[in-house]
């Protein structure tokens, strides 16, 4: 669903992707891991066409996001670090214009409710503006329009920056509930306990290079913290 080959991006004599090869399937989180600067962002936003790739591929649904980038978009779903809504509209207002935009079948006040019900938001809360709303939110408004959209790829960078622990936990449940609906995700992150709670595997990065990729199913929390520190030394 979510697949680079030999995905890379330089700028100048900078090389911020370097041919990067990954594949993730319906129901999997993998988690992208990297200090500032090893290329997380940039991979993100090669999925989204946000950049063009300088060699290789990047596809969503087995479609190259370059050729086919409203196919792909319609696919697709984005949380970034900071989720822009719009203050003076409710959640539920915001739900409603972002998934006409996107093309929803969900419509009715009830059915949209429905689904910020689904994502963690009570009916108080998804009537009152976003500028009330905290951070951990405004994310669930986020996985809303993902859920009413349908997007069957989630791409997340850095979404539990900034999160308390409760709310963080409260995504990492979400995030669960949106992979057993099928949902390819990746997420980058530079949350090491999140991302071996959270993802099916982890991916670390480092000066624009996948070095490792890891399945968390059989890896432990300090086991995740050596491999990952002994690849940050220089």
């Amino acid at each position: 669903m979510i697949e680079a080959i030999d995905l890379s991006k330089s700028f100048g004599t900078t090389i911020a992707v370097d041919h990067i090869n990954l594949a993730i399937k319906p129901g999997e989180i993998f988690c992208l891991l990297g200090s500032n600067g090893a290329g997380k962002t940039t991979t993100i936003n090669l999925f989204l066409n946000f950049v063009a790739p300088t060699a290789g591929v990047a596809r969503i649904g087995g479609l190259n996001v370059v050729e086919y980038p409203l196919e792909t978009k319609k696919k697709l779903a984005y949380i970034p670090e900071q989720v822009t809504l719009y203050r003076n509209l409710t959640g539920l207002e915001n739900l409603r214009f972002f998934s006409r935009l996107a093309g929803a079948a969900a419509d009715s006040d009830e059915e949209l409710l429905g689904v910020l019900t689904q994502a963690g938001l009570t009916a108080d809360q998804s009537r009152a503006r976003i500028a009330s709303y905290s951070k951990g939110m405004r994310q669930k408004v986020g996985i809303a329009i993902t859920i009413a959209k349908g997007a069957s790829a989630l791409l997340l960078d850095e979404p539990t920056s900034g999160l308390d622990p409760k709310a963080s936990n409260d995504f990492s449940t979400l995030l669960a509930d949106l992979s057993g609906r099928g949902v390819a995700i990746l997420m980058a992150t530079h949350d090491l306990f999140r991302a071996r709670e959270s993802g099916t595997s982890v991916g670390i990065m480092k000066h624009g290079r996948l070095v490792e990729t890891l399945g968390t199913a059989e890896l432990g929390h300090r086991d995740l913290e050596q491999i990952y520190l002994a690849h940050m030394k220089d």
